[in-house]
């Protein structure tokens, strides 16, 4: 079956399904689902965890083998299984197989990017809402992010004025994760006492010298050499590189778009206001990128930033600010 976020807590008090799937672009809260999920999978004797990342490496007949393995010892098991793609691929067939007749002593987790239409009619996807339970995450529209900000606020005990929360919003530009984060932020720096323009005036200039929103204005205007310092500077942070990228996929895919749907004589600047971007500085490195950067490039910036993202969840040898690296390098590039 299918059911909205908001409706996870209340099923999974039902008893847990076999099979679950959490699907979308918006990262904060499609960790949320998932750490839900697996919450209630280790309150209910679901302890030993193992994680796949279906990439190209990915050997599904080993998935297969550990699903259909009954376990010597009755150890219940959550198997997670990243789709970053939002597509099975290869996997298809073996998924078919295990959803048809999902393991007694294991929970499935699928945790994947937004589906599209075509994967909705498959197979396997008709077996997962028979058996299963699939939680699409959809983002907070622009127009609702202050709304959202402002329930996120309240339930984490904070006082908020109106002003400072418009404040908030404009420079968070709709990035939940950060936003998050920037809220974790003020709960220390309030203390328990109403946040207003000049505690959110104090906690920006409190704030590390560079920060992840300026690292992806200065990706995109090619600028390499002071991205680099940003980089170097966030790493010695301990900066967690997720938001940014979130924020940096959302950009290229934004400039994808301003390249291949804008129509001839239309202004640029009007179609990324009605796309949620408004400061200019932000809006010109878009536009500056679209006019400096190949469609091949674009798509190759963003299959990096996967990999980036793979590498900051803990894949694969090299840490996530080595690909940021290359990143930076990439969108200085030319045509």
């Amino acid at each position: 079956m299918k059911i909205q976020a908001g409706q996870l807590p209340q099923t999974l008090k039902k008893g847990l399904a076999p099979v679950y799937l959490v699907s979308g672009d918006e990262p904060l809260l499609v960790q949320e689902c998932c750490d839900q999920i697996r919450k209630a999978a280790k309150n209910a004797g679901f302890h030993d965890r193992l994680t796949y990342h279906a990439d190209q490496q990915l050997d599904w007949g080993s998935v297969a083998n550990e699903c259909n393995a009954m376990s010597l010892f009755a150890e219940k098991r959550r198997i997670e299984i990243h789709l970053p793609t939002g597509k099975l691929g290869d996997g298809r067939k073996v998924m078919e197989q295990i959803l048809q007749s999902p393991p007694e002593d294991v929970v499935l987790l699928l945790i994947s990017a937004k589906l599209d239409a075509a994967e909705t009619k498959r197979k396997w996807y008709k077996d997962l809402q028979a058996n299963g339970v699939h939680v699409p995450v959809w983002p907070v529209d622009s127009d609702k992010f202050s709304g959202w900000l402002q329930q996120r606020a309240s339930n984490q005990g904070l006082h908020i004025t109106r002003g400072a929360l418009g404040m908030l919003a404009e420079r968070l530009e709709g990035n939940l994760l950060a936003a998050s984060q920037e809220l974790d932020r003020l709960t220390l720096l309030s203390d328990g006492k109403t946040i207003d323009e000049e505690t959110i005036e104090m906690a920006v200039q409190d704030s590390a010298r560079f920060n992840g929103f300026e690292l992806v204005t200065e990706l995109l205007a090619g600028k390499a050499a002071h991205a680099g310092k940003i980089i170097g500077i966030l790493q010695q942070e301990g900066d967690n590189p997720l938001g940014l990228l979130s924020v940096l996929v959302r950009d290229l895919h934004l400039i994808i778009e301003l390249k291949t749907a804008l129509p001839p004589g239309d202004n640029p600047a009007g179609f990324l206001k009605k796309r949620g971007v408004f400061q200019p500085k932000r809006a010109g490195a878009i536009q500056q990128a679209a006019r400096r950067l190949s469609l091949a490039q674009l798509h190759r910036a963003i299959a990096l930033c996967s990999t980036t993202d793979r590498a900051a969840k803990g894949y694969g040898d090299l840490p996530p600010w080595h690909h940021l690296r290359d990143l930076s390098a990439l969108l200085a590039g030319a045509h």
